[in-house]
């Protein structure tokens, strides 16, 4: 009898998009919150939206050569979304997806309203089976899987970024139901993470998560001035402030586990908060707020791409997966 290839030469017979892991998605959706915070520098500082528009382009792109991968590894065996949804970077990974699919309507938005409506009603649908799917997971998982992670956020605070595009349209009641349901959530995981947090510390490979704790502060904040609560939006906005504050001041704590997957995670908190200084700049909350929005975009335009090199890099060497517990179709 012959002998049988070793177990890493037979995964390298695997075709890439059958191991498309989620983890790929994080970064794009933190891409796309680059792509419109520089798409509001032309109102804080009066400059081209040439950059903005460029990457918004670019980032278009790779998700829908990252969507369509895992479309197809999807279609290949349904069940990979039900394992995925199992692990921590795969429930992550699943909402940025949908996500950045709602962000895909605001992109497309100045070419065709039918289509941006279209993209905005398949990522909302999207979404929806995402929470759906995953509540289902911590219903009738183990005890210990029902821990309140950062990662809550994003399945059920992340239909807060569809107001973005959907205000836009007229949804005006829609976006106004969405955000004081979203309120609620992001309040009920911010107090839940806080009493977790104050009885155990957090392993250095999962730090990079708690980054995902400012994201949902910035977009309430962005929503609620676009709906007219100034007051609310204001202090929301300052309540980002702190909790990005916190996380530049344990920095380094922040990332003593190395570069990883789960950087993905620092970046779209990173280009929600830069969008919101600069919404505030712009609408005249003060000088402070628009240089603050001018460091954040800085610092983004060099981090974000940065991370999305390295987990790009990482999914075309076929590490990603592994690292993450991505299923195979």
């Amino acid at each position: 009898m012959a002998a049988q290839p070793p177990a890493f030469q037979a995964q390298k017979k695997i075709p890439r998009w059958r191991k498309t892991p989620p983890a790929i998605f994080p970064p794009i959706l933190g891409l796309f919150g680059l792509a419109l915070a520089w798409g509001r520098a032309p109102d804080a500082f009066g400059i081209s939206g040439a950059v903005g528009e460029l990457l918004m382009g670019a980032v278009t792109l790779l998700f829908v050569f990252a969507l369509g991968n895992y479309l197809a590894k999807i279609a290949a065996r349904p069940g990979v979304v039900a394992e995925d949804l199992k692990v921590l970077p795969g429930r992550a990974g699943l909402a940025a997806m949908t996500m950045a699919l709602i962000l895909l309507a605001v992109a497309v938005l100045p070419w065709s309203q039918a289509l941006a409506r279209a993209v905005l009603v398949l990522g909302i649908a999207g979404h929806v089976a995402v929470m759906l799917l995953v509540t289902r997971a911590l219903l009738t998982g183990p005890a210990e899987a029902r821990t309140v992670t950062p990662v809550f956020h994003l399945t059920f605070v992340g239909l807060i970024v569809s107001p973005l595009a959907a205000l836009p349209l007229g949804w005006t009641g829609y976006s106004t139901v969405v955000f004081w349901a979203s309120l609620a959530a992001a309040v009920l995981i911010w107090i839940a993470s806080a009493v977790q947090f104050a009885r155990r510390d957090v392993p250095a490979p999962l730090r990079p998560l708690l980054a995902i704790h400012s994201a949902p502060a910035s977009l309430l904040a962005m929503v609620a001035l676009l709906l007219g609560h100034g007051a609310l939006g204001f202090g929301l906005a300052i309540w980002a402030l702190v909790l990005m504050a916190l996380l530049v001041a344990r920095g380094r704590w922040l990332i003593a586990a190395g570069v990883s997957p789960l950087w993905g995670a620092m970046t779209f908190p990173l280009a929600a908060f830069a969008s919101l200084m600069m919404m505030l700049g712009a609408a005249g909350y003060g000088g402070g707020f628009r240089l603050l929005g001018a460091v954040a975009l800085v610092v983004a335009t060099a981090f974000i791409p940065y991370v999305v090199g390295k987990v790009g890099q990482m999914w075309l060497k076929g590490t990603l997966g592994p690292k993450t517990n991505a299923a195979v179709a």
